[in-house]
């Protein structure tokens, strides 16, 4: 629905998240009571996508390495790197 006010409140911020087939014009709308935790929820949501986005970058590393015997991150020469590795640690 027409529901895109909330957004011009202080102390609020709406994402859209593209790419779900269901609902392609999902919207989700946060309000927060200061700016700052507009920026926490903003920095918690990048880490959790950057976390998604790298376990998935492992488990297909993996699933390659397995069909074909060569690590796919080897060519770039970052296989070694700690990001790339499941148990990383920050």
């Amino acid at each position: 629905g027409g529901r895109g006010a909330p957004a011009a409140l202080p102390g609020a911020f709406s994402l859209s998240l593209a790419g779900f087939i269901e609902e392609p014009e999902r919207k989700y709308c946060f309000e927060c009571a200061t700016e700052e935790q507009c920026q926490e929820w903003v920095e918690a949501l990048k880490r959790a996508s950057y976390e998604f986005l790298r376990r998935s970058l492992i488990f297909y590393r993996n699933e390659i390495q397995k069909m074909t015997g060569k690590d796919p991150l080897e060519q770039y020469g970052i296989s070694e790197e700690a990001r790339f590795q499941l148990a990383a640690h920050r």
